[in-house]
C-alpha cells in the first residue's frame, strides 16, 4: 500500500503526534502538511508546505487518498467567536472540499464530545454544525472523533488548560460506568485512533468515534 495523506495542524497536539505516526508507517509514501509555521520535522516522505489556512491548495495533478484534520482552538485563545468559528468550522470544511476535489476517499476529522448542531453551549454546537457539513461533503469515508479533554505536551503553556489537565487525571480512575466516556485522553491516543481507522476497512460511510471508544485502540 502507497497512499498518500493530507494532513493540517500538524504542530498541534494531536497533529504533531499523528505525522510522526505516519512517516514511520507503510502505508504511506508521502505526507503532505499544511502548517502557519514550521515543524522542525524533516523527513523524506514529508513535504510540508508553511501558509495561511485561508489559503490552503494543491497543485491541479497532485492526488489525496487519506486527508486529516487536526484544527482546533479555543474561544480564550481565538478572542473573539468569528476567529474561532474561522479555526474550527471554516477550515476543516475548506480542507474537506480541497481534500475530495483532489481524489480523497477518506476524511478524519477530530471534533468534541457532545457536539450537537442544537446545544446551547457555542463550542459544542459549532463542532456540531462542522459534523453535519461534513457529512454533507459526501466523502466514501468520513471519520469524525469526539475525543473528551485532551491532555499531554503542548507546544505552548495554557495556564487554565494545564489546570484543568492537571484535575483531569486526577479524577480519571474515579470516572467509571457511564462517566468513563469523559475520561480525559491524551493527544497521542487520539493520534493513534486516526491512523488505525484510516488504515482498517469500513462498510461504513459515516463513523462516529465517541472518546471511551478511541482509547480501545
Amino acid at each position: 500500500m502507497s497512499k498518500v495523506a493530507l494532513i493540517a495542524g500538524s504542530t498541534g497536539l494531536v497533529g504533531s503526534h499523528l505525522i510522526e505516526i505516519i512517516l514511520k508507517s507503510p502505508e504511506y509514501s508521502k505526507v503532505i502538511s499544511f502548517v502557519r509555521r514550521s515543524s522542525g520535522v524533516v523527513h523524506e516522505k514529508l513535504d510540508e508546505r508553511i501558509i495561511p489556512f485561508d489559503a490552503m491548495k494543491l497543485l491541479p495533478h497532485e492526488e489525496i487518498d487519506d486527508v486529516f484534520c487536526c484544527l482546533g482552538t479555543t474561544i480564550k485563545k481565538a478572542k473573539t467567536k468569528e476567529a474561532f468559528m474561522k479555526v474550527d468550522y471554516d477550515y476543516p470544511i475548506k480542507l474537506g472540499k480541497l481534500g475530495k476535489e483532489h481524489g480523497g476517499k477518506q476524511y478524519l476529522v477530530i471534533s468534541a464530545i457532545g457536539a450537537s448542531s442544537g446545544s446551547l453551549f457555542f463550542y459544542s454546537k459549532v463542532k456540531g454544525k462542522l459534523e453535519e457539513d461534513l457529512i454533507a461533503l459526501y466523502y466514501p469515508v468520513l471519520h469524525i472523533f469526539r475525543p473528551s479533554i485532551l491532555v499531554g505536551e503542548r507546544d505552548e503553556f495554557r495556564l487554565g488548560e494545564k489546570a484543568g489537565e492537571v484535575f483531569a487525571r486526577a479524577i480519571r480512575p474515579v470516572m467509571v460506568g457511564k462517566l468513563k466516556r469523559y475520561r480525559s485522553i491524551s493527544g497521542k491516543q487520539v493520534a493513534y485512533g486516526m491512523y488505525k481507522a484510516a488504515n482498517c476497512s469500513t462498510n461504513e460511510n459515516v463513523t462516529i468515534h465517541e472518546s471511551d471508544h478511541i482509547q480501545q485502540f
